[in-house]
């Protein structure tokens, strides 16, 4: 959408996007200074003055410290708040930089440094500023990256924070075109900043950005790949809920040690994808080393399956933590034995040959 032919967000509008947090005590706005976030602080601020009782608005920027206007940008958020009634916290990122995973350390830290101001609020809630098109950007990176059903739903308008215990992140912006953010600031006549390592080709994102505009032209648009994505989502649901069941019907606990039994005919008759996931589940359950990788568990799956096939029937590998036997018409998973670290000893300069060990 361009944003010349943009509509500007109305306050009707506004308020359905905000529906359901009026309740909220506190509410942390993230708010970097860009148009998106700028527009979220000011919708919000106009949302919550409409209200008889109203949440407390805490708008928090986090200056990543990678560019050099990015303070004079933090204390514009500042000037703004102000104006709006808003509290606001400024949160630098200190300390040495990565040379590589710079974005996605950018982020942890800042969805890091978000929940410490939150905690300090009394929040559960961070509202962030992503849109229809950062939904539709995020279902092209994650296709590139070969993810699976769940991943392709992209993100929900409330998602936990993994990372940080008992804190959610509300996405009131997600079905709204970046264009017509814009739009609402240009009636306003308020001023945002721009950051061009939004248009920076080492960036993914970045890059998937560019790639919009001839998609469009194809017919896949940031609406279309919206679409798919609450479709699969819609999809998912309906698998975990096979999943859960298939879970209470087939895992059986071992007493006495980390450890699930699952009766491998049944397994195997079970549609493909539960039966992937059900797996997943036990590993991760039994496991000590965390999720499971979609590539990994595939090839874990494809040969179980090829030995539940052959005459002989037996089967054992290990996978993140765990190790998966397949016996006597039973498939075991269990906890892997801790790996034996390797150490090497110097050779000693006046004594008999040094051994190493490994």
């Amino acid at each position: 959408m361009r944003i010349a032919e943009a509509k500007a967000v109305s306050a009707s509008e506004a308020k359905s996007l905000f529906s359901g947090l009026h309740s909220l005590p506190v509410l942390v706005l993230a708010v970097s200074g860009g148009p998106d976030s700028t527009a979220l602080m000011v919708m919000a601020a106009r949302w919550c003055d409409s209200l008889a009782t109203k949440p407390k608005l805490v708008a928090v920027t986090v200056d990543h410290g990678l560019r050099k206007e990015s303070k004079a940008e933090a204390a514009a958020v500042a000037r703004l708040a102000r104006k709006l009634g808003i509290a606001h916290r400024a949160l630098r990122w200190s300390g040495r930089k990565p040379k590589t995973g710079l974005q996605q350390a950018a982020r942890l830290t800042r969805y890091r440094l978000l929940g410490e101001a939150a905690r300090k609020a009394g929040a559960a809630h961070i509202l962030t500023a992503h849109t229809l098109d950062d939904q539709a950007e995020t279902v092209l990176i994650r296709m590139s990256r070969g993810s699976g059903l769940s991943g392709l739903g992209a993100m929900q308008r409330i998602s936990a924070v993994p990372e940080i215990k008992e804190l959610f992140v509300v996405r009131p912006l997600l079905d709204i075109p970046k264009a017509r953010l814009i739009a609402t600031l240009h009636a306003s006549g308020i001023s945002y900043a721009d950051d061009p390592s939004n248009r920076d080709p080492r960036f993914t994102r970045a890059r998937m950005r560019g790639l919009m505009n001839s998609l469009a032209e194809e017919g896949l648009g940031a609406v279309q790949l919206a679409r798919l994505a609450r479709r699969l989502r819609r999809a998912d649901v309906a698998i975990e809920t096979a999943v859960e069941r298939a879970v209470a019907d087939l895992f059986v606990e071992m007493p006495g040690a980390p450890a699930v039994a699952i009766e491998s005919r049944r397994f195997a008759d079970l549609p493909a994808e539960v039966a992937l996931r059900l797996l997943g589940r036990a590993i991760v359950q039994v496991g000590d080393e965390g999720p499971v990788e979609l590539g990994k568990l595939e090839v874990l799956r494809g040969a179980l399956d090829e030995a539940q096939n052959t005459a002989e029937n037996r089967f054992r590998r290990s996978l993140a933590g765990a190790i998966v036997t397949l016996k006597d018409a039973q498939i075991l998973v269990e906890r892997a034995p801790p790996r034996r670290r390797k150490v090497l000893t110097k050779r000693r300069p006046h004594g008999p040959k040094g051994v190493k060990r490994r």
